[in-house]
């Protein structure tokens, strides 16, 4: 693999969502799009199964936390600025090709609806610009109330 394969595309910057499930993907790259917010990462061989190929958990994994993430963008939208929080509902993945070590994977969510208490997203993801999956998903979302002084006391 050549240096210039490692290079990360523009606009792509450290993913700040971390956790224990995920740390062992690192690095994980992030690029909001209007309301949307895509994640990437560059093929190694840890994402991969024993063919060699990206394996399924990891796409199903970094879809459904682009998806959720931009649900939660959408929802921050709508209700003026309040932080929401989702919960997976269902999550859908149809495998369309293979991405091996080495290719720029990324994930592009489309938020399609945030309703009362559902959000509706899907998303494409591509491996080199190359679609190897498709995701839809539904979440249960609700705005974050901020407790005020009175009912604090």
């Amino acid at each position: 693999m050549d240096a210039g394969n490692e290079a990360v595309p523009a606009g792509y910057v450290p993913h700040n969502h971390r956790g224990p499930l995920t740390d062992p993907w690192e690095p994980i790259f992030e690029k909001t799009v209007g309301a949307a917010l895509w994640l990437g990462l560059r093929v190694r061989q840890a994402h991969c199964n024993r063919r060699m190929f990206v394996h399924g958990g990891l796409i199903s994994t970094l879809s459904d936390n682009a998806m959720g993430l931009s649900a939660a963008l959408a929802l921050k939208e709508q209700s003026g600025g309040q932080s929401g929080a989702g919960v997976t509902v269902n999550l859908s993945v149809d495998f369309l090709g293979a991405a091996q070590v080495g290719q720029w994977l990324e994930v592009h969510p489309r938020v399609l609806k945030v309703g009362g208490s559902l959000a509706f997203v899907d998303a494409v993801v591509l491996a080199d610009q190359k679609m190897v999956a498709r995701a839809s998903a539904v979440f249960r979302i609700h705005v974050e109330k901020t407790a005020s002084k009175a009912s604090r006391s």
